[in-house]
């Protein structure tokens, strides 16, 4: 195993600190202010675009010519610092894994920053593949798998993701990835058989890792 690649939200830090929750307001606004959507026809568009395309940004797309970095720099712009503080425990772990680290998801790169920069985790991962590195596709799309693997030079496994969204996990999976799922989604007490190991927090890794490498 080569690479560890890490998805950010509600991955990296916990749900409860209920970032997404800034970030949902402003998804809302700019479909209201920006796109001109009637209020009350915001949260089924949002569900729909959710169901068909995985992210609220590829409906916007395809059905509202939305410019997604306008989208992006828009949607992102929140006081990620109000929610999310140092994570000693983390910063530690991540410090000292054997592996090469990468950040993985479908938020933007300055998303990305913001976060990594409020955790204190600054330098700690080797680069950021964001919902740019296949045209805005989102996972669990394969593409953007793809293109994380091109970019690697890579086969999937050669890698280990780590997400808190089980379909993620799943797509990972069938690239034959090894498989990490941490955070809220253990709590439905639904195994998964494309998942090789739970965690609650991601901050546990080091010692899953040391015995996975062990046996490699």
């Amino acid at each position: 195993m080569k690479a560890v690649l890490f998805d950010l939200d509600n991955t990296l830090y916990a749900p409860q600190c209920d970032l997404f929750s800034l970030i949902d307001v402003r998804i809302n606004r700019y479909m209201e202010d920006v796109v001109a959507i009637e209020p009350n026809a915001v949260d089924g568009l949002r569900r729909r675009y959710w169901k068909d395309y995985g992210t609220t940004l590829q409906g916007l797309i395809r059905h509202h010519v939305v410019d997604p970095e306008d989208y992006l720099d828009y949607v992102h712009a929140v006081d990620v610092g109000s929610r999310i503080s140092v994570d000693h425990d983390l910063k530690a772990t991540l410090n000292n894994l054997p592996l090469s680290s990468y950040v993985f998801t479908n938020g933007s790169r300055c998303h990305v920053d913001r976060v990594v920069t409020a955790l204190g985790l600054d330098g700690l991962f080797v680069d950021v593949f964001d919902i740019r590195i296949a045209a805005y596709q989102p996972k669990p799309n394969p593409d953007p798998y793809q293109q994380v693997l091109n970019e690697l030079a890579l086969s999937g496994t050669q890698c280990i993701m780590v997400d808190d969204q089980p379909q993620n996990l799943e797509m990972a999976k069938q690239f034959g990835m090894k498989t990490v799922l941490v955070g809220a989604a253990l709590s439905d007490g639904q195994q998964y058989s494309y998942v090789d190991a739970q965690l609650d927090r991601t901050a546990d890794i080091g010692k899953l890792l040391d015995e996975w490498l062990e046996v490699a």
